[in-house]
């Protein structure tokens, strides 16, 4: 026997559909509402190095906040969700503890006048709970906390920070907690200026041997050589204008600055000019 529909169930057949669709596409609807504790980051340059705090910020509401919301003596996320996290870009010194460049989960243990400042190689984590282990910790120090003016929702703030150092602050409630954090700025930049200026020697010794190959402008390759060895001497640029000065007719100074370019390629890590400075400066004692 066939299955069959009669005409007048029809409407309420769809009566139905019509429901539960409604009903589904309210169901997946979700309306735009702010978050009880919405995201938050703050970044700070300290020097050379950036120092970046991520974060969900949970309100007061009226609460006993420490204590109570937040309990002493127990591992804190330091904040809601998921776990803070902090980047440093370069190699930086928080809490008198060198931590290399990288992101990290920022946990806390509040307790009544010493709070534990918990670092945990495991950046991204729901909060304390089996995603913590305690051997991913990087670094445990303590700090103290201090008073401060009311504040509604935690905030992680900067404060009192110049070229190599600075402060971490977290505050909440009547609470500030501030972490010092040191940097190697001077270091970082004379490593920078050294860096720069090894490269520039070889910009201008380039440039000189391309001005004497191509131009034959002997003079121009000489002042950018000479600007060249200003900056660093090396077997190489020495090299260049011992072939500089040789196209001049200058042979003897050539043979002279060659056997310098030899004897400081031959203590280098890489002398690939090494057979043919060898086979010229022949050529060029050979022909007085």
């Amino acid at each position: 026997m066939r299955n069959t529909i009669r005409l007048s169930s029809l409407p309420w057949i769809l009566a139905t559909l019509t429901v539960s669709s409604v009903l589904s596409t309210v169901a997946l609807a979700q309306p735009d509402l702010p978050r009880p504790s919405p995201n938050a980051k703050v970044s700070q340059f300290i020097g050379l190095t950036e120092v970046t705090v991520e974060y969900s910020s949970p309100a007061v509401k009226g609460r006993k906040v420490w204590g109570e919301v937040v309990p002493y003596d127990q591992l804190w996320r330091t904040g809601a969700n998921q776990a803070t996290k902090i980047t440093f870009s370069r190699d930086t010194t928080f809490g008198d503890h060198l931590i290399p460049a990288g992101t990290y989960a920022l946990f806390t243990i509040p307790g009544k006048t010493v709070w534990t400042v918990v670092l945990n190689k495991k950046a991204e984590q729901s909060g304390t709970g089996s995603d913590y282990k305690i051997e991913q910790d990087q670094v445990r120090f303590q700090v103290q906390p201090k008073a401060a003016p009311m504040r509604e929702r935690m905030t992680f703030l900067f404060s009192d920070f110049g070229d190599d150092k600075g402060l971490l602050d977290l505050e909440w409630e009547k609470l500030r907690l501030p972490i010092p954090i040191k940097v190697s700025t001077e270091a970082q930049a004379i490593a920078n200026i050294n860096k720069t200026l090894d490269n520039a020697w070889r910009m201008y010794a380039m440039s000189a041997r391309y001005v004497a190959d191509t131009k034959k402008d002997y003079d121009t390759a000489l002042r950018y050589i000479d600007q060249s060895l200003a900056l660093k001497e090396e077997w190489f640029n020495l090299w260049i204008k011992a072939t500089i000065v040789a196209a001049q007719g200058k042979r003897k100074d050539a043979i002279a600055l060659g056997e310098k370019s030899y004897d400081l390629g031959k203590k280098a890590e890489v002398f690939f000019l090494e057979g043919e400075i060898k086979k010229t400066l022949a050529e060029w004692k050979k022909k007085g």
